[in-house]
C-alpha cells in the first residue's frame, strides 16, 4: 500500500498506478487433468460397518417374526422346525451381501477432473456418467455425518443450474480431498461470491 500512496504523491494522478494482479495458483498435482481417481479406501470399511448395523437390525426383526410365528401361528411341525434354520440362512445371506457389496461398489465408482469440470462414473449393472461443467456450478457443499467423521470421510455435493441432475453427490471421499475438490470446482473469473 505504501508504494501506491508514494506513486500517487509523486505523480499526483491515480491513472498511472496499476494495481498488482495476483499470480495464478500453480496447478495442483493432486488434480492433474484426465487422471481417473477412486474414492477413499476407508469408504469400504465405512460401508461394511453400516452393513453390520443393518444386518443386526434385520436379524433381530426376523427373529421376532420367527418367535411370533412359533407362539401365535398354528403351523405344521416341519415348518416350525425350519423357521430357525431359515432365520439363520437369511441372516448369513444378508451379512454376506453387506460384506461383499461395498468392495464391488468401490471398484465401479470413479471421477475425472479436467479444466472444464468433473465427470463422475458409477454403477455396477446400470452405468451412469455425470459431467458437471464448472460454468454450471451454483454452489458446492462438503458435509460429514458422525460416522463419516470417525472414518475421515466426507461427501461433496455440487448444485448446478438446470433441472436434470441439479444436485450431484459424490460420497466416500476423504474429507480433505472433498474440501480441495470444492475449491478446485468453484467457478473462476467471476465476481460473484460463492
Amino acid at each position: 500500500m505504501d508504494e501506491i500512496s508514494q506513486a500517487l504523491t509523486a505523480e499526483g494522478d491515480a491513472t498511472d498506478v496499476v494495481a498488482p494482479t495476483p499470480e495464478p495458483a500453480p496447478a495442483d498435482p493432486q488434480f492433474a487433468p484426465g487422471t481417473v481417481r477412486r474414492l477413499d479406501p476407508a469408504f469400504v470399511a465405512f460401508q461394511r460397518l453400516i452393513g453390520w448395523i443393518v444386518t443386526a437390525v434385520m436379524s433381530v426383526g426376523l427373529l421376532v417374526v420367527v418367535a411370533i410365528a412359533w407362539l401365535r401361528a398354528d403351523l405344521p411341525w416341519l415348518t416350525n422346525l425350519l423357521l430357525l434354520p431359515g432365520w439363520l440362512v437369511a441372516t448369513l445371506a444378508i451379512a454376506w451381501l453387506f460384506y461383499a457389496w461395498p468392495l464391488v461398489h468401490y471398484r465401479h465408482v470413479s471421477y475425472v477432473l479436467d479444466a472444464e469440470g468433473i465427470e463422475i462414473r458409477s454403477g455396477v449393472w446400470w452405468r451412469q456418467v455425470i459431467s458437471v461443467p464448472r460454468s454450471r456450478v451454483q454452489h458446492i457443499d462438503v458435509s460429514q455425518g458422525p460416522m463419516e467423521r470417525s472414518f475421515g470421510l466426507g461427501r461433496l455435493v455440487v448444485y448446478t443450474a438446470g433441472t436434470n441432475h441439479s444436485r450431484v453427490e459424490l460420497v466416500g471421499l476423504s474429507h480433505t480431498v472433498a474440501l480441495a475438490l470444492r475449491n478446485y470446482l468453484l467457478p473462476r473469473g467471476s465476481d460473484d461470491a460463492v
